[in-house]
């Protein structure tokens, strides 16, 4: 092997590409099982991001089922999720493009169920008589209003109207039929909570016409978050709660709740889109479940007669995102680890092998270039720990000049109410195999860590997530492991937003990139969808009544106080997050005299998916970062204007 070649930090060749992050890369979601037949989401870049749903049979054979151009997405909370159901081989899917439902028998032409309008559906179960399919309901045909949630029943052997079966609250979430089909279980949470501060589980048994009758509230509550309702084989109701604490697993039998395994791990995601399932039934008393336990996941089989969980071996550390479907002696999850992106997996419960049934990238990736991750703890603010994952540089083509340190890209997920993990990402591996050190930070509000540890962003939105993002770089820092010189921030959405925060109000970042990031607290919460409208009142405080601390969090207010360079991406197509946001903060940085680099899409909503603009971000990003940390580029990159700078 050749001597590495030594080069300052920044300037390594790097075999991983922006056009290689987006070739034959797919991103997953949803699986489903129907007989021994897998299906699951794939999110293609190179087809505009549209959404495919994709079998895999028994024999290996693997097809895309939904053809060109249906895009496979439902709207419903504007995040989706919850987008297909199948049952002996006919699909049930949501439309991106109308959001009407459509049925698909094997490879024919899809045919809508639902007639056109403003209607928006998710999470759909059909009923055992295969008659109807039972479904949330999001309805934006109602003039001056938000849209009304409810649980319906759409008829699949007539054009009857929709039946409502549940309504009055403002949001549902998790129907579920039992085996026998008599009863229906189901979320449900008012404002302002989101569904990991309080929802509620109920059931109730189905009349003859259809209609649900004795309703029955069976846990949860404003305080306590309950999830994921699902039905054993014999017909008794388990969910997830955080009654204690974290999110553990639950059962109701007899009329009585109990908790089948207490312990600090949690058991569940936050509820961000609809249908991610952490557990399943192997049979009546075995439960096959995943589960996080200081930012790294776990595969387990849980007694519930016994209340033992016993780990199941795997060689990976990351089951989240995706979620799992057990059936027909197999359980078929989404995986990954610091040296494999995230597959489609599934394992054999009598023979215990592994198959990966697809895999998210096909390149295959030298270890020489991978940096793997070490997780870390470190001292915050008030005496508190907060969490993180540090990848150091890595490539084994270069070394550094003796005494150089590298410059640090700290990376703020979004959310807030989320979490990073340690799947190998290609696009942390853009930087460290360039030279950068990366920290990703699950600051105090991740998810992963219990209840106590998500609340502690409750009121502090803006600033125990900077303080902590802070905290994180300086422990580094005090390590001599990183260039206190060259420290830049970023993050998408919410993690934008603490990006921004991080850049106005304190100095510790010398450059930093939003992506569709929050500017103005007080039009976020004037200007965003029904499902978040509400959510920043535990995050900051209720509006307009503390509209004070909403004026006080927001970087659009304080742009004199900012004194570094700043590059935003943005949507032009965002609901969750308006343009308006990001064209203030250009604006402002603009007049202040800044560097600051802007850079749009149309068509793009929040989160892009269209592979020409990922790579556009990529180079962006790294094409800012040395302008202004002053390192040479290995491979020439589209150039990008940066005004203050270059004019």
């Amino acid at each position: 092997m050749a001597e590495p070649e030594n080069s300052p930090f920044g300037s390594w060749k790097s075999p991983i590409t922006s056009d290689l992050i987006v070739s034959q890369t797919v991103r997953f979601a949803e699986i489903a099982t129907d007989g021994e037949d897998t299906y699951w989401i794939e999110m293609r870049p190179e087809e505009e991001g549209r959404c495919v749903i994709v079998r895999r049979t028994s024999d290996g054979n693997t097809v895309d089922m939904t053809p060109a151009p249906f895009n496979v997405r439902s709207r419903v909370h504007e995040y989706g999720g919850g987008a297909f159901t199948v049952n002996d081989g006919i699909i049930y899917f949501s439309s991106f493009e109308d959001q009407r439902i459509y049925r698909q028998s094997g490879e024919s032409s899809p045919q809508p169920i639902t007639p056109s309008g403003e209607m928006r559906y998710a999470d759909a179960v059909i009923d055992n008589r295969g008659e109807n399919l039972i479904c949330v309901c999001e309805n934006h045909s109602l003039p001056n209003r938000e849209p009304d949630n409810t649980i319906v029943s759409v008829g699949l052997k007539d054009k009857q109207d929709d039946e409502t079966l549940v309504s009055g609250a403002d949001f549902y979430s998790s129907p579920r039929l039992s085996p026998d089909g008599s009863r229906l279980a189901w979320i449900s949470w008012n404002h302002p909570n989101m569904p990991w501060d309080g929802t509620v589980l109920w059931c109730a048994k189905f009349k003859e016409d259809g209609t649900l009758t004795e309703s029955c509230r069976i846990s949860g509550g404003t305080d306590v978050s309950t999830l994921q309702p699902e039905w054993s084989p014999d017909g008794v109701l388990h969910f997830i709660s955080d009654e204690e604490g974290w999110w553990n697993l639950y059962r109701w039998s007899e009329g009585r709740v109990e908790p089948l395994y207490s312990t600090d791990a949690e058991f569940a995601m936050p509820h961000w889109e609809f249908g991610l399932r952490t557990f399943g039934f192997e049979s009546a008393r075995s439960i096959i479940c995943i589960y996080s336990r200081r930012g790294n996941w776990e595969l387990g089989r849980l007694d519930a007669e016994t209340h033992r969980l016993d780990p199941i071996a795997t060689p990976y550390t990351d089951m989240s995102r995706i979620g799992l479907r057990v059936a027909a002696g197999r359980v078929v999850f989404g995986a990954g680890s610091p040296t494999e992106m995230r597959s489609i997996v599934a394992l054999n419960l009598v023979t215990h092998e592994f198959e990966v049934l697809r895999r998210m990238s096909a390149p295959h990736i030298d270890t020489r270039y991978l940096s793997v991750p070490e997780t870390i703890e470190f001292p915050t603010k008030d005496g508190m720990t907060a969490h993180a994952f540090f990848y150091p540089p890595q490539n084994d083509d270069y070394a550094a000049p003796s005494g150089e340190r590298p410059p640090v890209l700290v990376q703020s997920h979004g959310g807030p109410t989320g979490a990073t993990s340690s799947t190998l990402d290609l696009t942390t591996q853009y930087w460290t195999t360039r030279g950068f050190a990366v920290l990703d930070v699950n600051y105090g509000g991740s998810t992963g860590y219990g209840r106590a540890y998500r609340e502690r962003l409750d009121g502090n939105w803006g600033v125990v997530d900077v303080d902590d993002c802070i905290a994180g770089v300086q422990y580094l820092i005090n390590l001599g492991i990183v260039d206190a010189c060259r420290v830049a921030i970023s993050g998408g959405s919410a993690g934008g937003y603490t990006t921004l925060c991080a850049l106005t109000f304190h100095d510790m970042f010398k450059a930093g990139a939003s992506y569709y990031g929050i500017s103005d607290l007080e039009a976020l919460a004037k200007d965003t969808h029904k499902f978040e409208s509400r959510y920043l009142d535990k995050l900051v405080g209720p509006y307009p009544d503390r509209c004070d601390l909403y004026r006080e969090r927001s970087p659009i207010h304080f742009t004199n106080r900012l004194s570094c360079p700043v590059i935003l991406f943005q949507g032009l197509d965002d609901k969750i997050v308006p343009p308006n946001q990001a064209q203030m903060m250009v604006a402002a940085l603009r007049e202040k005299g800044l560097p600051v680099a802007y850079v749009a899409f149309e068509g793009e909503q929040h989160g892009f998916r269209r592979a020409e603009n990922i790579k556009r971000c990529l180079t962006a990003e790294l094409y800012f970062y040395s302008r202004i940390f002053g390192f040479t580029l290995s491979d020439p990159v589209e150039p990008l204007l940066i005004e203050n700078l270059d004019n």
